[in-house]
C-alpha cells in the first residue's frame, strides 16, 4: 500500500468488501493511515458468514476482528488499529452525490460505496481520501468521478519480469568444466564452477560449452552443482530442458514443496501425475484438487449427483492426463487404470473447499490449476502438510478465471515469489508447448 511521507497527515482509505474476501487481515497493512468500512460492506460480509470456502472463512475472521477492536461501542472517531497504525470506522450515512446519481441510475453495493467515499473525499479535504477495490470496474468508476482508486497490493509481485523461473541459461564453459559433471558421481563444487553467479537453492542450469551442455541443479545444502540425468516416471519421458527440470524436482523426496507454471500444453500437469504415480509406493496416497472456477456464472451447486459427480467435469482434465500414461505396473493404460486407483483410494479427488482442519501424511497433492487460488488459500492448503507429505502446484499464470485475480496478485506468483531460495522448494517455469503443434500454435498466435 501507499507509504505516508514525514510532514504528511494520514490518508484515509475506503475498503471495498472484496479486499476484506480477498485478506481478512487487511487492517494491519494500511501502516499509520485511517481505514473507514461503509455499512453497505458490513451488510455485504453478512451474506458470506456461511460457508466452507476460503471468503466465508474471510468474512467471518474479519468482522470477529472488527468486534475486537470496536469494543462495546464504536464513536464516530472510530477505534485504533494498534500501536503504530492509524483507526478505523464504520460509516453508517453519506449524503447522495449527484454526479454519481446522474451518471449510474442503478442503485448497487458498488455505488453506494463509492457514494460514502466521494462524501468523505468532500468533507475530509485537504486530506486524501483513496477508495481501495479489487473491482477494476468500480476503480474505472471511481477514477471518472475525480477519487484516487487503488488495488488492493500488499500480497502482489513487484513485477512479472522479476518472476523466479527456477532456471538459468549458462554459455562459455571450457571443456574440463563440462567434462567434470561425467566424474565424481556428476557432483561440481560451487567453487570449481566460476562461472555461474549467486546460484540458489534447487536452482536449475543449462551449462553449455559450444556444442556440448549438461543439466544440473545446485544443492545448496552441498554448495555444489549436481547433473541431471534423463530420467522416466509411469512411461513418461520428458522432451526437453524443461520438463528435466520439472521431473527431477518431482521426484526428488527432498523437495517437499514444488510449483510448475506454464502455457497450455507445456506438460506440467502430465510431468505432476507421472511422478506421482511412479513415487505412490512412498506415500500412503495420492490427492488430486483443482479450484472449481466455473467459465459462467453456474457453480457446483447447479450441477446434478453428489460431490462427486459435482466436482467429476472440473477435474476431467486430470483424467485425460491420466489417459495418456502407459503405466508400467500390468498391459492396461492410465484411462483404464484411473478409475481402479480411485475405486482402491490410492488416487483421490478432493474438493479444496473442505481442506482447512486436515492433517495430511505422506501425501502426494497435486493441486492443478493454482493461478486461481488466492495467497491466503495458498497458505491454508501448505500448511496442511503433515510428515512425508509432497505438495505440487501446477498453473498457468497467464490464463486466471477468477474475478479479482491477476498476473501478479494470483496464489501461485505470490507463492513463488516468497519461497524461493527455500531449500525445501523447488520451481520451473515451463515455456516451450508439447501438446501438439496445433496447440502451440494457437497458444502463440491467439
Amino acid at each position: 500500500m501507499p507509504v505516508t511521507h514525514a510532514g504528511c497527515s494520514p490518508k484515509l482509505f475506503v475498503i471495498d468488501t472484496n479486499v476484506i474476501l480477498h485478506d481478512a487481515g487487511c487492517l494491519r497493512n494500511f501502516e499509520e493511515n485511517d481505514v473507514a468500512v461503509p455499512i453497505t460492506v458490513l451488510e455485504e460480509l453478512d451474506r458470506f458468514k456461511k460457508g466452507n470456502d476460503d471468503i466465508n472463512f474471510q468474512a467471518r475472521a474479519f468482522l470477529r476482528r472488527v468486534d475486537e477492536l470496536t469494543g462495546d461501542v464504536l464513536s464516530p472517531e472510530g477505534a485504533s488499529l494498534g500501536d503504530g497504525l492509524g483507526s478505523i470506522r464504520v460509516i453508517l450515512e453519506a449524503e447522495n452525490n449527484q454526479r454519481l446519481k446522474d451518471a449510474f441510475l442503478v442503485d448497487c453495493p458498488d455505488h453506494r460505496i463509492l457514494n460514502v467515499a466521494l462524501t468523505l473525499q468532500q468533507h475530509e479535504s485537504p486530506r486524501p481520501v483513496v477508495l481501495v477495490s479489487k473491482d477494476t470496474n468500480l476503480r474505472m468508476k471511481a477514477k471518472s468521478l475525480g477519487l484516487t482508486a487503488q488495488d488492493y497490493s500488499t500480497d502482489k509481485v513487484e513485477s512479472f519480469d522479476k518472476l523466479y523461473t527456477g532456471k538459468r541459461l549458462v554459455g562459455g564453459l571450457s571443456s574440463d568444466s563440462v567434462g567434470q559433471f561425467f566424474n565424481n558421481g556428476g557432483h561440481v563444487p560451487l567453487d570449481e564452477l566460476d562461472c555461474v553467479e549467486k546460484p540458489i537453492a534447487n536452482e536449475n542450469f543449462i551449462l553449455r560449452n559450444g556444442s556440448k551442455s549438461v543439466l544440473a541443479t545446485y544443492n545448496a545444502n552441498e554448495r555444489s552443482f549436481v547433473r541431471i540425468d534423463r530420467l522416466t516416471a509411469s512411461g513418461i519421458s520428458p522432451r526437453n530442458a524443461e520438463q528435466s527440470f520439472a521431473l527431477r524436482a518431482l521426484m526428488d523426496d527432498q523437495l517437499k514443496l514444488v510449483s510448475l507454471t506454464g502455457k497450455a500444453g507445456s506438460g506440467k500437469t502430465l510431468l505432476a501425475l507421472a511422478a506421482a504415480m511412479e513415487c505412490r509406493s512412498r506415500y500412503r496416497q495420492i490427492l488430486l484438487a483443482r479450484p472449481a472456477v466455473p467459465l459462467s456464472n453456474r457453480d457446483l451447486g447447479f450441477l446434478p449427483g453428489d460431490i462427486d459427480a459435482k466436482l467429476d467435469p472440473y477435474m476431467q482434465p486430470l483424467y485425460d492426463n491420466l489417459a495418456v500414461m502407459k503405466h508400467p505396473v500390468g498391459e492396461a493404460n492410465g484411462y483404464q487404470r484411473g478409475p481402479e486407483l480411485l475405486a482402491a483410494h490410492h488416487v483421490e479427488v478432493t474438493p479444496l473447499a473442505y481442506i482447512r482442519g486436515r492433517s495430511l501424511q505422506r501425501v502426494f497433492f497435486i493441486v492443478d490449476e493454482a493461478q486461481n487460488l488466492t495467497p491466503h488459500e495458498i497458505k491454508t492448503i501448505i500448511t496442511r502438510a503433515g510428515e512425508g507429505t509432497k505438495i505440487v502446484f501446477t498453473g498457468d499464470i497467464h490464463q486466471i478465471d477468477h474475478p479479482y485475480l491477476d498476473s501478479l496478485s494470483n496464489g501461485l506468483s505470490y507463492l513463488i515469489n516468497r519461497m524461493v531460495g527455500q531449500p525445501l522448494y523447488g520451481h520451473v517455469s515451463l515455456e516451450k508447448g508439447e501438446r501438439s503443434e496445433l496447440a502451440e500454435l494457437a497458444s502463440n498466435l491467439l
